[in-house]
């Protein structure tokens, strides 16, 4: 390096050598002290081996023991520069070699660590210096040739060569200078009285005394001697060591007596010597005192070993006649375990993945203690029963790591507690605290609450009726916690399951999309996805089943007796039945189920309800008495059929019946129900009409209907008969559900055909096709059963 500071402007130029040491991750710099401002000390980059990308992409920072930084960094040259101007004497004194700044260089991403020190050399920049500029000195007359008067040094706070090197005395008639060198380094300078000293000829003597150090240019100081020649006192005190050794404990309490100092005057007088500190510091007054007249030293200040380890203390004893002795106490300081260990934590990630492997670094730590010996050794430790560890790196510093895999499902978050003990007695220890939170990784798939999900839902339901809601819980966090539920595509009676049922993204609410129709689905299965944000993506199904409850939406159907509206077909009843003589039955079914389809028969109105009853469960017509002659030809009955639904439904069916003995009677009487009062003056053409068609397709009928009983009951006697006038029954589809007859009856009416021009009914019955059709159908036949009665031999063909 070449310096020029402005000591050196007017004089030469500098030039130091730089010397750079690496090894074991230490740089060590020399440079000289005064430096100016932004000065280079060195390149660490280059020192280092490192490409100067390292120093930019590696976060690398400066860190100071003492929190003062002297030397910054230039990350884009990756040279070391001084922040500002460092003086040796004030940083170190007499310390040599000066190392007092050093630091430590960190890196991260990966972390390593450089510890660098600089040795700050001196330059001379200090001239020598006199405690005094002027000496008062007392001698008597009679001092006798080679006594000795010791004198103050001067002070040069330069080092090496620069130092205080040498003294000269002017005028040298009757002294001569002896310099000795103390047991400190330091240079003890006294004169000798080489011719002897007579008051009455010169009473006062005025010497120059001159410092000179071993600079270049070499810089000097005076001081003027002023020595009174005294007339009595011939002897000199004596101090009883040329040196007192002694030791304090740090932090000892004020007024204890660190040593006692004494000398000894052969003269009478010598019980008045005074002792008194000659030239010490301003450290050294502030801290001890020394009682002139006994001797005896004392701690009046703190003492602080971390600040000074030893105290080099010049002492003085005078007599009354002005007769000196000097000596010099040394004392040590002794080390008590007052500091405990300092943590600081140079970096960390206040933030780990879960799934970080062991041996990551999570921080890194140094651990100082300013005592020494075994005050300064240092154990460092964390909590128990935790997946960190800490390691030793370097000297004082240490890496908290992970020891075992991390779950953030089952710990999120760790108070990690550093405790570093030192080894004094008793132990003084410091804790950290570090709060380290777990990242989370998307490891867990979401987790339906239920392993399947049944859910009902009432047929004719509105549009986005909600059907029931879905939950999944994911154990992850954030992001990958938060879950989607989506169905997954298929069908449904032949049409996408989406036209049915739709699902909230974020709520898991399922809604239906339009009306079921339990007659048509009763229930149907569907997988539901829930899937978290998290990368890469995980899901999980689940099945939900969708159960339709019927409701009681539809109305009885009366499948018999069949309502027309052109004819009317009515039942005969002779006036000769029996009481309980089945008029007709009424079948009626309801497409609902359960007891929506439970029916129930009632007689509405009647025009007379004495005469019939309706069987509540099965629906027959019976009468409830003898038939008389007063009872009409012409009843009309109504039949409610009702099911058991909430509100229940019914149907109404009308039902004619003929209480007669002969034919004619039943045309008569309906012939007025559908047309009554219509056509009154063409009714005497009508019936004639109506009779002689009648009657010509009464006979075919008879023959058609012969043939055909003959020909069946021949056919292994498919008929049998029965007394009651029931119609018969066919197969029934099984759409129908339970609750109502599982058969369809069937029925062979006889009516008659209903004409605005002749008034005529008359019956036309079934063909034997028809019958042997049903038969192959499967249906229960029931044998015709031929009334012989007033019917006037017209065959019904009754269930």
């Amino acid at each position: 390096f070449t310096l020029r500071g402005p000591l050196f402007v007017r004089r030469s130029v500098l030039f130091l050598t730089l010397l750079v040491h690496i090894a074991r991750g230490q740089v060590s710099y020399s440079i000289p002290e005064e430096m100016e401002k932004g000065s280079i000390v060195g390149n660490i980059a280059q020192d280092l081996g490192l490409d100067l990308q390292r120093l930019k992409s590696g976060k690398v920072r400066i860190y100071s023991r003492d929190s003062t930084e002297y030397i910054e960094l230039n990350r884009n040259t990756g040279s070391l520069l001084s922040r500002e101007k460092m003086d040796r004497e004030s940083l170190c004194a007499k310390t040599t070699p000066c190392a007092f700044v050093s630091f430590d260089v960190i890196f991260e991403n990966p972390m390593e660590l450089y510890r660098v020190s600089v040795d700050i050399q001196d330059i001379n920049d200090n001239s020598p210096v006199f405690p005094k500029s002027k000496i008062e000195q007392k001698i008597s007359e009679l001092a006798v040739l080679g006594a000795r008067f010791p004198l103050e040094s001067a002070i040069d706070p330069d080092v090496g060569v620069n130092t205080l090197k040498k003294y000269t005395l002017q005028p040298t008639d009757h002294f001569k200078l002896n310099v000795q060198n103390g047991a400190g380094g330091n240079k003890n300078v006294e004169m000798v009285l080489h011719s002897p000293l007579d008051r009455e000829k010169k009473q006062h003597h005025n010497l120059i005394l001159t410092a000179f150090d071993g600079g270049k240019p070499q810089r000097s100081a005076t001081v003027q001697i002023n020595i009174i020649v005294l007339d009595v006192n011939d002897n000199a005190p004596v101090f009883s060591q040329s040196s007192y050794k002694t030791s304090v404990v740090e932090n000892a309490p004020k007024t204890t007596i660190v040593t006692k100092i004494s000398a000894t005057d052969a003269d009478e007088s010598s019980h008045g010597i005074q002792y008194n500190f000659e030239h010490v510091t301003y450290t050294v007054k502030a801290l001890f005192s020394i009682d002139a007249d006994s001797g005896e030293v004392k701690v009046i200040g703190d003492i602080d070993y971390e600040k000074h380890k030893q105290f080099t203390v010049k002492v003085k004893a005078s007599d009354h006649g002005g007769l000196t002795d000097s000596s010099e106490i040394i004392i040590d300081v002794i080390d008590v375990n007052d500091n405990a260990p300092k943590i600081t934590i140079m970096s960390f990630s206040s933030a780990v993945s879960e799934d970080a492997i062991p041996g990551t670094v999570i921080a890194m730590i140094n651990v100082q203690d300013l005592d020494s010996g075994d005050n300064n050794k240092i154990t460092c430790s964390i909590d128990l029963n935790s997946p960190f560890k800490i390691v030793s790196s370097l000297t004082n510093y240490y890496n908290l790591v992970t020891d075992s895999e991390l779950d953030r499902e089952q710990t999120a978050e760790y108070n990690i507690t550093i405790t570093a003990v030192d080894g004094g007695n008793p132990p003084l220890s410091s804790k950290e605290i570090l709060n380290l939170k777990l990242s989370d990784v998307n490891d867990h798939a979401p987790q339906f609450e239920q392993e399947s999900y049944n859910a009902f839902i009432a047929e004719n339901n509105p549009p986005s009726t909600t059907i029931l809601t879905v939950k999944a819980i994911d154990m992850d966090w954030g992001q990958n916690a938060k879950v989607s539920y989506f169905l997954i595509d298929g069908d449904l009676n032949g049409a996408p399951l989406a036209s049915y049922i739709s699902i909230n993204s974020e709520s898991g609410v399922i809604y239906a999309e339009k009306s079921f129709d339990y007659e048509q689905l009763k229930s149907f299965k569907m997988q539901v996805k829930a899937q978290d944000g998290g990368s890469p993506l995980l899901s999980n199904n689940v099945t939900v089943n969708i159960i339709i409850q019927d409701q009681n939406d539809n109305a009885p159907q009366v499948l018999y007796p069949i309502q027309t509206g052109a004819s009317v077909v009515a039942e005969i009843v002779p006036r000769a039945a029996d009481v309980g003589y089945l008029v007709t039955k009424v079948v009626a079914v309801d497409v609902d189920s359960g007891q929506n389809a439970w029916l129930s028969y009632k007689l509405q109105k009647a025009t007379d309800r004495a005469l019939f009853e309706v069987g509540l469960q099965n629906g027959e017509i019976r009468t409830v008495r003898q038939v008389t002659d007063k009872d009409a030809v012409k009843q009309k009955l109504a039949v409610v059929v009702e099911d058991n639904g909430q509100p229940s439904r019914s149907a109404v069916v009308s039902i004619n019946v003929a209480v007669a003995d002969s034919f004619p009677e039943v045309l008569s009487e309906f012939t007025d129900f559908t047309h009554e009062k219509q056509y009154i003056d063409n009714l005497t053409f009508y019936l004639i009409l109506a009779l002689a068609v009648v009657s010509l397709l009464f006979i075919v009928s008879i023959i058609s209907i012969i043939s055909v009983k003959i020909y069946r009951w021949r056919q292994n006697k498919l008929f049998y008969q029965s007394g009651a006038n029931l119609p018969v029954i066919p197969y029934y589809p099984p759409v129908y559900a339970d609750g109502t007859l599982q058969h369809v009856y069937n029925y062979e009416l006889c009516g008659t055909t209903d004409s605005r021009m002749s008034d005529m009914k008359f019956i036309r019955p079934y063909s034997q096709n028809t019958l042997v059709s049903q038969s192959r159908m499967g249906t229960v036949q029931r044998e015709k059963k031929e009334i012989t009665n007033f019917r006037g031999n017209i065959p019904l063909i009754n269930s």
